[in-house]
Parts: structure tokens; C-alpha cells; sequence
């Protein structure tokens, strides 16, 4: 009887070890983490989630197994985050737009004209403490923030020439959902309009909308120079993304496992940043080969103009974003360019 009952106790728990333990526990299995994100492969962020994943199989010797989904294969923008939220997706890189829709207004910071000048200002709000205060703002969301990674500065595109601030008046512009996005436009006299970032070819092929904001490599790979016969060099908005994970699967995750992601990922955000601006250079590049879109240089009287038109958009995000926030970006960007 003794033997019968030893026995059956080994039979329970190695029921138990099989079934009992799932997750990040569940040592006899490689760990899935599903990287869902919304851009083609051969963008910065795509080569950079493809580094990820492969330095995070790397250095976990196996244990930990990334799949890759991009260009919107898995979830577009308007879902992938209720879906990281949920645990159907581990990984996102969405871009920081996209947290205001979430209740945290904060990072619309990102999004206001002209506020990072240059990719320097950048580093010190991303690599410095208030990059790190911001990221905080997501767990309570159930969201941990992993890294910053940069797509570059957006130009504007449209079928019309847009050199003026009146130039942009009535022109139907697809938007990231942005309250500070939408504002911009409206301030022109635009008509922004909310739309993934998946539809946009279709909708400036089809005339759904007259224009779009974007950086080179997303417009190049997008091909949406072939559907816009004119791109403004403005450089005034910048795109980055925040690499996201869900907070109970990170924190459930057994600390070596971790430290190796975590390695995983800092090597994969620096692949990122120094890729990002080669990207957009070589994109520029192919769309002046192409011929497809006239490109338009402002001069400074022009670029002051539309700065100046701009400043409205700073008055109104005050309310939602804080006032203080906002100016520490600003001090971080002077004391940079002094």
C-alpha cells in the first residue's frame, strides 16, 4: 500500500509539473512572445523587432521563442493595444500617439510641432530621466515600457503644393489619433482625419484623403510617393515608438529570463537608432529616383512661417498634457542647441 501511495504521489506531481505550472513557469516549453507592430519588415522598427528576435532567442539559449508580426498581420493600430492589455499579444512597438487614446496624455508631448528639433534633444529626453518618468506612467495600465526606438521626422504630403500655412486649408489629412495631431491640423484649417496606418495607400489612391505626415522610410515603403504628387520637407513632427510588453507576463517572467531580454533589448534599440536615420536618408534618396513626387524645400522665411502658424497647437495641449511637461521639453531643446 505504502509503494501504491509513493507512487501516486509521484504520478500527481508529475501531473503537476506538466499541467499545474503555465506561463513564463513552465520550464519544458519555450516561452512565446508574440511581437505584433504595424509597419513592413524593411523599416527601421521591422529590422529592428526581426534584431530583437533574434538576439532574444540568442541569449536565452532557446528557452524564449519571438514571433514577429508585421505590417498589421496580427492587430492594427486601433486594436493592438487592447490586445497587449488582454495578454493575446505580448509585444508591441506602437507609436506614442497612441497612448493619449489610452487615458495617458502625456506622451502627446511627442507630437507637438517643432518641440525636437534634432535627433540630440531627442536622446536626452529618451536616455534621461524624464524619458524614464514617462515610461512609468504606463504600468498602471498593466503595460511596462521597455525602450524608446526612433522612426525619424515627418514630412508633409499631399496633391497640391503646400509651402504657405493657407496652402492647407480645406485639405483632407489622415492623422495617427492624436488630440495634438488633430489640433495641428485643424490650426491650418485642415480636415484631419483618423485612419490605421495600413489604409493610408488605399485612402490617397482612392481620394479618401488629400495628404498625410510621415517619415521618408514610411512613405517609401508604404509607397505613397506613387499616389502624392508633392512632399513637403518640414521636418516638423517626429514619429518614435515605445517597445511595450504586458506588465504581468514581464513580471512573471523569471528574473534571468529577464535580464536576457532585457540585454536582448537594449542591443536591439541601439541596432534601431543608428538604422533609423540611414533609413530615412536612403528612402529620400529612392523617391527623388523615383520621380513619382516633386519634393519641396521651404525656405527659412517659409519654415518660420509655418512655425509660426503652429503655435496655437502648444496653447491648446497645455490643458491636457500640463504645461510643466511641456516645458521641460523646451528647456531640454535649448539647452542642447546652446
Amino acid at each position: 500500500m505504502r509503494t501504491f501511495a509513493i507512487a501516486a504521489s509521484i504520478a500527481v506531481l508529475g501531473l503537476g509539473l506538466n499541467f499545474g505550472l503555465t506561463g513564463p513557469a513552465l520550464a519544458q516549453s519555450p516561452i512565446i512572445i508574440k511581437f505584433s507592430h504595424v509597419v513592413a519588415t524593411d523599416t527601421p522598427k521591422g529590422k529592428a523587432s526581426e534584431k530583437f528576435k533574434e538576439l532574444a532567442e540568442k541569449y536565452t539559449g532557446g528557452k524564449v521563442k519571438v514571433e514577429v508580426y508585421p505590417n498589421s498581420t496580427l492587430y492594427k493600430d486601433k486594436e493592438e493595444l487592447e490586445a497587449l492589455q488582454l495578454g493575446s499579444v505580448q509585444m508591441l512597438a506602437p507609436s506614442n500617439s497612441k497612448f493619449g487614446p489610452l487615458g495617458i496624455r502625456e506622451f502627446e508631448v511627442f507630437d507637438l510641432p517643432y518641440i525636437l528639433p534634432d535627433l540630440k534633444t531627442l536622446r536626452k529626453v529618451t536616455e534621461g530621466p524624464l524619458g524614464a518618468r514617462l515610461l512609468k506612467q504606463l504600468e498602471p495600465k498593466g503595460i511596462t515600457g521597455l525602450a524608446y526606438w526612433d522612426n525619424g521626422f515627418k514630412q508633409m504630403s499631399a496633391n497640391k503644393k503646400l509651402i504657405a500655412p493657407a496652402d492647407y486649408q480645406g485639405v483632407k489629412f489622415r492623422i495617427q489619433s492624436s488630440r495634438v495631431l488633430q489640433a495641428q491640423f485643424k490650426t491650418l484649417g485642415s480636415l484631419p482625419q483618423v485612419m490605421a496606418f495600413g489604409e493610408v495607400y488605399q485612402a490617397l489612391q482612392t481620394g479618401v484623403v488629400d495628404g498625410q505626415e510621415n517619415t521618408w522610410s514610411n512613405i517609401y515603403t508604404q509607397k505613397m510617393h506613387e499616389v502624392q504628387k508633392y512632399i513637403t520637407e518640414t521636418n516638423h513632427g517626429y514619429i518614435g515608438y515605445v517597445v511595450i510588453v504586458n506588465k504581468k507576463f514581464w513580471d512573471d517572467l523569471p528574473a534571468d529570463i529577464r535580464d536576457q531580454l532585457s540585454k536582448a533589448m537594449k542591443e536591439a534599440t541601439d541596432f534601431n537608432n543608428a538604422q533609423s536615420q540611414k533609413e530615412n536618408d536612403d528612402a529620400l534618396a529612392e523617391i527623388k529616383k523615383s520621380g513619382k513626387s516633386e519634393i519641396i524645400k521651404l525656405t527659412g522665411a517659409q519654415d518660420e512661417a509655418m512655425r509660426k502658424a503652429m503655435e496655437p497647437v502648444y496653447k491648446d495641449a497645455a490643458g491636457r498634457v500640463g504645461q510643466p511637461l511641456i516645458d521641460e521639453f523646451l528647456k531640454e531643446a535649448k539647452s542642447t542647441t546652446n
